[in-house]
């Protein structure tokens, strides 16, 4: 697999950089949901338009991320499916939303991933498990009213990207989620037990969140659904990378 881009999820990929040979990866692009600018998204766009125009004269499948999170799904009501309606309810939303129609008009092999919240090892500060771990040491995290967020272990998304390749899924979208929304409170509160810390929360919005369909994913990787739909799965993946990202022991039982 050729990976292209130097992001999160770029490093999430390396287990399997060796397989899949003609598969071109586009794990780059804006990263944030919020504060990225037009130039941003401009460059992004024009950089998946030259990754795909390569993948139509080398024959390549191109493999693209897109966003399960509440700026893809924002509509109250049943779980957002790949074919159902979407809201968008951000400029990031909307962005990634266009790049999978550009692929769709298309005529090369792509597979569009729609991923939730990966938690994993070494993450960018800005993203949720290290952000809370640090708002949360300093004694006040900044929440969203009504905020949830879906989970997923990057172990997981590795495991998935890998069986979907190997099957041979083209021209498709996949919610990649464990299909259960946590309250963002029961985050904070898991990290607060662990870190032993009673922070004081300020709620700065309120927004809508909907939870993601993982029904295609089940029926394409139903081993998965063993692992991500205990409700408690979310507690064992912050658990499992919570000793990175703070300097003290944690109360995690053994």
């Amino acid at each position: 697999m050729e990976i292209i881009g130097r992001g999160y999820l770029a490093g999430v990929l390396t287990p399997i950089a060796d397989a899949h040979p003609g598969v071109v990866a586009a794990a780059f692009g804006v990263s944030v949901a919020t504060g990225a600018s037009e130039s941003d998204f401009a460059r992004d766009a024009e950089r998946l338009y030259d990754v795909g125009r390569r993948c139509a004269e080398q024959g390549k499948k191109l493999l693209f991320f897109s966003t399960a999170s509440p700026a893809m799904y924002a509509l109250p009501g049943e779980p957002g499916r790949e074919s159902g309606p979407v809201c968008p309810s951000t400029a990031y939303g909307r962005h990634k939303l266009a790049m999978e129609a550009v692929l769709a008009a298309s005529s090369i092999d792509y597979l569009a991933l729609r991923v939730s919240h990966v938690v994993g090892p070494r993450q960018p500060a800005h993203q949720l498990l290290p952000s809370l771990v640090r708002q949360v040491s300093s004694g006040t995290v900044k929440l969203h009213r009504g905020a949830r967020r879906d989970l997923i272990d990057a172990a997981d998304v590795v495991h998935v990207v890998d069986r979907l390749l190997n099957l041979g899924v083209s021209r498709a979208v996949v919610n990649v989620a464990t299909g259960r929304s946590v309250p963002i409170e029961e985050v904070v509160d898991h990290v607060e037990e662990r870190l032993g810390i009673a922070a004081t929360r300020q709620y700065v919005t309120t927004v809508t969140s909907q939870s993601v369909s993982t029904a295609e994913l089940h029926r394409l990787v139903p081993e998965i659904a063993l692992t991500t739909v205990d409700y408690f799965y979310y507690r064992r993946v912050l658990d499992r990378y919570l000793p990175e990202y703070v300097a003290t022991p944690l109360r995690i039982p053994v």
